[in-house]
């Protein structure tokens, strides 16, 4: 799966104000498709996934392309996250809601999140995700920012029906 221009675009927003030293946690990194053009971008880049076979294809594939991740394997209900650590933390295409917190206080003040991912409205276009626990409700995704600064925020329905929100910790 390629990377989202979403967030692949507010990367480069992000790389360019931040000074160096940047760090950034891709938070369900799956194989690593946004944290490549994390490190790319200049960031040390971490990546979490509970899939050992992903994080291990993910750091492979970034080390081989020259552009090295650090990632591991945890479930992060278990392993909380650092507060106040990353200038920039991504989620795609992954809903857990008990994670909203850690995620907030992950990012140090004046870092970004990046978060993209289905709405109920996906539902009725037959394909991906069908759960309710997979799924944000209208409005739910900017309520779960509320207190950050919000510099993007939209929901679309075609041609998936996705929530994407950049949002900067005051």
């Amino acid at each position: 799966m390629s990377p989202s221009p979403f967030i692949v675009e507010w990367i480069e927003r992000v790389a360019r104000e931040r000074a160096a030293n940047r760090r950034a946690l891709d938070v369900a990194m799956g194989r690593g498709r946004h944290a490549l053009p994390l490190a790319r971008a200049g960031f040390l880049t971490f990546g979490v996934d509970l899939a050992f076979d992903a994080v291990r294809d993910a750091v492979t594939a970034a080390s081989a392309a020259g552009a090295p991740i650090n990632g591991w394997c945890a479930d992060l209900t278990q392993h909380p996250l650092a507060s106040s650590r990353f200038d920039l933390v991504i989620v795609s295409r992954y809903l857990q809601r008990d994670l909203f917190s850690a995620l907030r206080a992950a990012c140090a003040p004046g870092g970004v999140v990046l978060y993209e991912t289905f709405t109920t409205v996906q539902r009725a276009l037959g394909t991906g995700p069908k759960s309710p626990d997979h799924l944000l409700e209208p409005g739910e995704l900017l309520r779960r920012f509320d207190g950050f600064e919000v510099l993007f925020y939209e929901e679309v329905s075609a041609p998936e029906a996705v929530a994407r929100i950049a949002a900067r910790r005051s």
